[in-house]
């Protein structure tokens, strides 16, 4: 009771209206968690999307008149609620409801109940608000006890035209906001892998640790209806440099006191962990920070993809291109190459309107979460308009000279000679983001993307977009002090043989010599094991031939690659570079080439025991998988995991002989009909990157 002076004595606040009960309609086969397509998440409080009206019920302690009773609802959220900040909103009840606008009516009349439909503002923040109902006397306001049945969530909209993240399509968004598995691709443009990943937006306590983040990142409740400023902190938030956030990004192979980023299957046990430790979950790498992102703007209701860029420049001073120094011999000077190009790199895509920038730069906007370089002081990236991107507008914010530097960046291979000057060997200009890619909209199949980023190379737009670029001050290095004169006579080409982790496999080198004149060229071939990011670990092939190369012809020289060359050292996406010089001793001419293999690496195989598979009931799974290395697999850790069909297991083994076969098997009750995916990963020091997958129909009880 909020009384507005001294109570008179007779008075009874039983004689007048009361709030004797609320009902919500807050379960899943109810009309709003149907309606604002919230069904799925495994919470009983009622969870509805902004600027689309939804239903509640109140039971009073007699008839309501409309002539003499009022009340009104009070919706708040935070400490100090204000309605200048919109954390304190009154809704008066009226006759209609406009659009997009807070506002109440009553829909139904019967005996002491009331039926309201409720309008929430299409801006409004997004978040968890209590709900109070308050009915005024003559000597004061009655208010109703605080009852955190009736607490609210309220998020994005994407099926609604006020707000800033409406998508028209829907299959559109059944992907971006409803689907809670993904596909993340990996390996390298020349053998492209895939996993799946469990984004889990939906499972128990996931919708509270996702709002915390925002708590976590201390952006202010008013920002908070807006997605630019919630994926701008999200993306500093999800790694843990400078601000303790959700993830510790590992990438040297050393993994204790944590999991292996390749043993991952989901982002649900990482949140989950962040949200009780509140300290930072170890470890992850750039597919990871992307898969949690992917989960937190699909929780919001924020439509998002997880995007792979193939031969991703991680350019360290944004001139757009990467200088890899050759040494008088013509091999790679590691000690001052800095500068690297990942195997992949995965990033997010949120789509919202750009209200901060000019018409036509809304849509899809690269955020990323993998810490490479600050941004405004910490280690973020985004939201970048993809559109600016491929128009070369990187003058707009947030971070597109970086991102456009990933997908367009030049290798050049340069060398000093003994008297200084430098020259230029080879200027490669397609190597660096030859293939974006997504997992297409309603399957699992690739969906290639990289004309959103890019036009077609060597076209006249193309040019024009880099002119555009380094009008708006992305640096492109003047070319005052270098020589460079392409080589014409000769080119080289290198493959790799698709080889199994643990056997031996060739790799070719061919020239061809397009001149009339007879030439020998002294080659070298260095093989590297390498990070996915192209940062080397060792060298662990060296070989140098001579190579006599006829007029008007091709030759082709093959090298042998033996498993014991490289087994000892192997890193966890087995992925190796392979970097070739050759000198043509007539000109002096260099020819340099680089690429990226990756091992074929075993799979789990997951299969359902006979019996039927039905919401409710148990069903049995097992796991198995056979050991192809000569070498016994030590301390193996196998996990599985299935939104809607079971939490994440664990179960780890000590020893699996070479050529063993090991089966796990395990018992779930699924909780969701339909299609469903488990995923399973091993992993253990020898060998990582092992998935399996398998789409279960569960039916109906």
């Amino acid at each position: 009771m909020e009384a507005f002076g001294l109570l008179p004595r007779g008075f009874n606040p039983k004689d007048y209206l009361r709030v004797v009960d609320i009902h919500m309609f807050k379960e899943p086969h109810e009309i709003n968690k149907q309606q604002h397509h919230t069904d799925k998440y495994y919470s009983p409080k009622l969870i509805v999307r902004r600027g689309q009206p939804f239903q509640i019920q109140i039971d009073f302690n007699r008839p309501y008149k409309p002539e003499t009773d009022q009340f009104w609802l009070e919706y708040l959220i935070g400490r100090y609620p204000q309605q200048n900040k919109g954390t304190y909103i009154p809704i008066l009840v009226g006759n209609v409801l406009k659009p997009g606008e807070w506002g109440a009516k009553i829909t139904h009349k019967e005996n002491n109940s009331i039926r309201l439909s409720i309008m929430s503002s299409a801006t409004c923040i997004v978040g968890k608000f209590r709900l109070y109902i308050a009915v005024w006397t003559p000597f004061g306001i009655l208010r109703t006890h605080r009852n955190s049945a009736t607490d609210t969530y309220i998020l994005f909209n994407p099926w609604c035209q006020q707000d800033a993240v409406y998508l028209d399509d829907e299959k559109e968004r059944e992907e971006y906001v409803l689907n809670d598995v993904g596909i993340v691709f990996h390996g390298n443009i020349n053998d492209i892998k895939l996993r799946s990943w469990s984004y889990g937006q939906f499972e128990e306590n996931i919708l509270d640790a996702c709002l915390f983040l925002m708590d976590k990142a201390e952006l202010e409740l008013s920002g908070r209806g807006n997605p630019v400023k919630i994926c701008r902190v999200a993306s500093a938030v999800i790694n843990s440099r400078d601000d303790n956030g959700v993830i510790a990004g590992s990438w040297d192979n050393a993994y204790t006191y944590g999991v292996a980023p390749s043993a991952w299957t989901g982002s649900v046990d990482i949140l989950l962990e962040y949200y009780s430790s509140k300290q930072p979950v170890r470890y992850g790498q750039c597919w990871v920070f992307a898969g949690v992102f992917n989960t937190f703007l699909r929780c919001l209701g924020i439509p998002a993809r997880l995007v792979t860029n193939y031969s991703s420049a991680h350019d360290n001073n944004a001139n757009l291109q990467l200088d890899f120094f050759l040494d008088h011999e013509g091999k790679v000077d590691t000690k001052i190459t800095k500068d690297s190009v990942w195997n992949y790199h995965c990033w997010n895509e949120a789509w919202m309107t750009r209200p901060d920038l000019p018409v036509g730069f809304g849509g899809w906007q690269v955020v990323d979460g993998t810490p490479q370089e600050t941004s405004d002081g910490m280690y973020r990236c985004g939201p970048a308009s993809v559109q600016a991107i491929k128009h070369g507008h990187v003058c707009y914010q947030f971070d597109a000279p970086f991102v456009y530097a990933e997908v367009n960046s030049d290798i050049v291979y340069s060398r000093r000679e003994k008297n200084g000057i430098q020259v230029i060997e080879k200027i490669d200009t397609t190597h660096v983001g030859q293939l974006i890619v997504t997992k297409e909209v309603g399957g699992d199949g690739m969906m290639e993307i990289t004309e959103e980023y890019k036009f077609q190379e060597g076209s006249e737009e193309e040019r024009l977009a880099l002119e555009t670029a380094v009008m708006y001050g992305v640096k492109k290095q003047s070319a005052q002090d270098t020589t460079y004169q392409p080589q014409t006579d000769v080119d080289m080409d290198f493959q790799a043989q698709k080889a199994v982790l643990g056997s031996d496999f060739k790799v070719t080198i061919t020239f061809r010599n397009k001149s009339h004149n007879c030439y020998t060229a002294t080659t070298y071939l260095s093989g590297n094991i390498v990070f996915y990011t192209g940062v080397t670990k060792n060298e662990f092939k060296k070989h140098s031939f001579s190579a006599k190369l006829e007029p008007s012809s091709s030759s082709s020289f093959d090298v042998v690659i033996k498993s014991s060359e490289y087994l000892s050292d192997l890193l966890d996406q087995a992925s190796f570079h392979f970097f070739v010089t050759a000198r043509i001793n007539e000109t002096g001419k260099i020819l340099a080439t680089q690429k990226a293999t990756v091992l074929e690496i075993p799979t789990l195989r997951i299969k359902v025991v006979q019996g039927e598979m039905v919401a409710g009931k148990e069903m049995s799974v097992t796991v198995e998988f056979t050991n192809p290395l000569k070498q016994t697999l030590e301390n193996v850790m196998l996990r599985l995991e299935g939104p809607g069909v079971l939490r994440t297991m664990k179960k780890e083994f000590r020893q699996i002989p070479a050529n063993s076969t090991l089966i796990w098997e395990l018992k779930c009750i699924p909780k969701q009909p339909g299609l469903r995916k488990l995923i399973a990963s091993l992993n253990c020091d020898a060998l990582r990157h092992v998935y399996g997958e398998l789409n279960v129909q569960i039916q109906k009880p």
